[in-house]
């Protein structure tokens, strides 16, 4: 059965899953009646709360409006973003966990390690696996779900935690929304798992992460929508647990005054996974669609890039190739906007942005007429800029292809014909300077600290992938260590350029794992 479920996974290309099956077997209802409640914030600069339904419906019509005389209407798509062991048995070995970016931030996989054990997920099915010792592995139990795709899932001792996407019904004829879904699960008995939670909230997963015993998780959902007689209406977001459904009232959405062409309703909800008789608590703004989340362990950062430059003219929009930042205090269940702010140019990945000593750090790429500028700000709590550096590219459209902040430096990597390796010192955040840099063929798409004196990258050279290791133990003068691996071939990839949860690096085990296509 084992077998047929690795065979099942890999038609799934997740091959990382398959790694860390591997790496893991070597090396080692109640029922209650639940509501949902809103945490009610402070005041923040800047935001303001609509007085009623009616206010929400007329800004979002004359915004639109206004939009539209400026160019053809706007419209795109986007996608994405235990049991305890018995006596007799073996003490499990030391495992490998998901390559998270924030150490206590985790991040949802399509794996998880929980000391002997393996959750996998496939198509719409979780598997419960007992992975060591290896000859007793099996497979003891399956969770099938109605989520038709992009489960993800987060273990916490005695809990598990699903996270998945499909379509409901939304009243009007054959007409269906995206909602996204998070249930939890009770595995004390990982042969019986027992539903113990069950919620769902309309729109599209942007991201989740989870400190502590808390799930946060981000949806969007576009607030003008039609009908079939192409009729313009705004639905509000729900949030719904068993048979109970709670509407975000218009006074509870929080928005910044500021034309676009494109809303979303951007919904943050805390879930407590071990506690389920806690309310989630939620905290609802009218956006952008949110590009991508930063989250350290007290703090969630959305980055929403303004969709009006296409279309609105500066003057109009005032936030031309802008990307606003709004910062949520997170502590426990208390969500709280403490602070929005804006940067010029557009965020790559989560990868680009950071917080450190009070400050958070973000690297932006603006196009302009004369081509690409690529920039550093340091923002405070308050998320006013204190500090900036343009990086001077080699080529007019140069754009960041990864960035990984480490303490008081930034590493980041700029491409259009070679592969300029930046070093940047941000130890102090009013002065960010370049330290020094190193031009290769190619470019690295993924930076990973191997520690502090040398840095792994993950990228391309020609239609081949590149594993390079640089050596910044002189900052003013970064070399590569050792030359580079090819991996020599026709065309070769690695998912790891994409998603850094299929990268694997264990330095004290000397052992580095990815997945590669080869053609």
């Amino acid at each position: 059965m084992v077998l047929k479920l690795q065979r099942e996974i890999k038609k799934k290309t997740v091959t990382y899953g398959i790694t860390a099956v591997l790496l893991a077997v070597l090396f080692a209802t109640i029922c209650f009646n639940l509501g949902v409640q809103q945490y009610i914030p402070p005041v923040v600069l800047g935001l303001e709360t609509f007085s009623s339904y009616e206010e929400l419906e007329n800004f979002l019509k004359t915004n639109i409006e206004q939009a539209k005389n400026f160019g053809e209407q706007y419209s795109s798509t986007f996608s994405r973003g235990g049991e305890a062991m018995s006596l007799d048995a073996e003490a499990a070995p030391a495992h490998s966990t998901t390559n998270i970016q924030v150490a206590g931030v985790d991040e949802a996989d399509i794996v998880k390690t929980d000391r002997g054990y393996l959750y996998v997920v496939s198509s719409n099915t979780v598997y419960i696996l007992k992975a060591y010792p290896p000859k007793q592995a099996k497979v003891l139990s399956k969770i099938t779900l109605n989520e038709t795709y992009n489960v993800d899932i987060y273990v916490n001792g005695d809990k598990l935690a699903v996270l998945g996407k499909h379509f409901a019904p939304t009243g009007t004829y054959y007409t269906y929304a995206e909602e996204v879904s998070i249930k939890v699960y009770n595995i004390s008995d990982k042969t019986s798992p027992i539903l113990t939670r069950n919620l769902s909230l309309n729109g599209t997963l942007s991201g989740s992460r989870m400190i502590g015993n808390y799930i946060y998780a981000t949806a969007n959902q576009l607030a003008v929508q039609s009908n079939n007689n192409k009729t313009d209406f705004v639905i509000l977001p729900k949030i719904s647990l068993g048979d109970t459904v709670k509407e975000v009232q218009a006074t509870e959405i929080r928005y910044i005054n500021v034309p676009d062409v494109s809303y979303y309703f951007t919904t943050v909800i805390a879930v407590n996974v071990i506690n389920d008789a806690q309310e989630p608590t939620y905290e609802t703004f009218l956006t952008g669609l949110t590009a991508c989340m930063y989250v350290s362990q007290s703090n969630m950062y959305l980055a929403v890039p303004n969709t009006s430059i296409w279309l609105l003219s500066a003057e109009v929009s005032g936030t031309r190739d802008k990307t606003f930042i709004y910062r949520v205090k997170l502590d426990e269940e208390k969500i709280v906007c403490e602070a929005e702010g804006s940067v010029s140019g557009y965020v790559l990945n989560q990868f680009s942005m950071d917080e450190y000593n009070g400050f958070f750090r973000i690297a932006t790429t603006k196009w302009t007429n004369d081509g690409s500028k690529n920039n550093l700000y340091i923002l405070n709590m308050s998320l006013n800029i204190v500090g900036e550096l343009e990086l001077k590219g080699l080529h007019l459209r140069e754009r960041i292809y990864s960035a990984r902040f480490m303490s008081d430096r930034c590493y980041l990597v700029t491409f259009e014909q070679v592969d300029p390796f930046f070093v940047i010192d941000i130890s102090i955040p009013t002065e960010p300077k370049e330290l020094g840099r190193l031009k290769i063929p190619g470019f690295s798409g993924y930076l990973h600290p191997y520690d502090k004196n040398y840095i792994i990258g993950i990228g391309k050279q020609g239609s081949n992938l590149k594993l390079s290791l640089f050596n910044v133990t002189d900052v003013t003068s970064p070399i590569e260590a050792v030359p580079p691996y090819i991996v020599e071939a026709d065309w070769s990839d690695s998912t790891v350029l994409a998603d850094h949860k299929a990268f694997l690096f264990d330095k004290s085990k000397q052992l580095l794992a990815l997945p590669v296509s080869i053609s």
